[in-house]
């Protein structure tokens, strides 16, 4: 017969190892998940450096990429840019909602395509506003929209209307390709200002965006054109698999004319069978709810296609074709 002593003792010892296997238990958990994930990390996750181009222009241009400092600049923007992922894919949806409408009023003013990524990197194509005060797709400050023929009031900002403003950009930069005689220079000069580029490239005594000594933003202006330039037009080959019906689709829209003082929009919106939300959305430079147009002037204002409320733009088959360029 065990005595109580030594019954006390054998509940200690199974007490014991009761707690010792508990927490061999918990550190093997702990251990299996810390491997689990280790090997997780090393089967499904890698880094790579970005390829780079052999050869590349922007706007027929070419870019000395032989030069180790231009060569090292334009990676970094293409590590920034395709490791910020979230940014990046959105410039695809955006842009093919945003560049059949960009893309013909450059080449009509005889503006290269390549400034299509200066508007992407200028404003992430969105009606975007700066510290600066600089507003829009293109983003002009209201003395350069307003030089360049933008209405910018408090009823009316010309710098979100998205074909307004790419005309606008497109009279701005011809003007600093008259100056300057470069294209590349032009863009620069959009991001710094044409007479502060002038400036240093007088003290500088070159005329070469490549060889002059400028502010870091300026200095990493163009490389970040040319960087998204070359990740939207080789998406897979820097990891960016998006199908058709990812992107954004055009909005089918029809246009009515705008006339008159003291219109209110809630009711003009009720009376062309849309909402007041969908006719600012449509109409972001519309900054009021009621105009009271003392000028008389007429308006262009997108509403939804005939026979819809709402713009719809879901119908039909969807297109999983991948994308092979922006």
């Amino acid at each position: 017969m065990i005595s109580k002593k030594g019954l006390l003792r054998c509940a200690a010892a199974v007490a014991i190892a009761l707690v010792a296997g508990a927490v061999l238990m918990c550190t093997a958990g702990v251990e299996d998940a810390e491997a689990m994930w280790r090997k997780a990390v090393m089967k499904d996750y890698r880094v790579y450096a970005p390829v780079i181009p052999d050869t590349l222009t922007f706007a027929g241009e070419r870019v000395p990429l032989e030069t180790y400092f231009v060569r090292e600049g334009l990676d970094n923007e293409l590590i920034v840019n395709m490791y910020r992922q979230s940014s990046t894919v959105l410039y695809f949806k955006r842009a093919n909602r945003y560049f059949p409408v960009i893309e013909p009023i450059l080449k009509r003013n005889g503006i290269p395509a390549d400034f299509k990524y200066l508007c992407v990197i200028e404003s992430g194509l969105t009606n975007a506003t700066s510290p600066a005060k600089a507003q829009g797709f293109w983003q002009f400050i209201p003395s350069t929209g307003s030089h360049y023929g933008l209405e910018i009031s408090d009823e009316v900002d010309m710098r979100d209307d998205l074909v307004a403003s790419t005309e606008a950009a497109c009279r701005y930069i011809k003007s600093m390709y008259n100056r300057f005689g470069s294209w590349t220079a032009a863009a620069a000069a959009y991001n710094c200002g044409e007479n502060g580029l002038s400036r240093r490239m007088d003290k500088q005594q070159t005329t070469t965006y490549y060889d002059l000594w400028l502010n870091s933003e300026t200095s990493r202006y163009v490389y970040r054109i040319l960087a998204v330039k070359i990740i939207m037009q080789n998406p897979r080959q820097y990891g960016y698999f998006l199908r058709r019906c990812d992107l954004y689709p055009p909005v089918p829209t029809r246009t009515v004319t705008l006339e008159g003082q003291n219109v209110n929009l809630y009711t003009f919106a009720r009376n062309n069978n849309t909402t007041y939300k969908v006719l600012r959305m449509l109409n972001p430079w519309l900054k009021t709810d009621e105009l009271k147009n003392k000028s008389k002037k007429s308006y262009k204002v997108a509403l939804p296609a005939e026979g819809t409320r709402y713009a719809n733009i879901t119908k039909g088959k969807r297109n999983t074709e991948m994308v092979d360029k922006l």
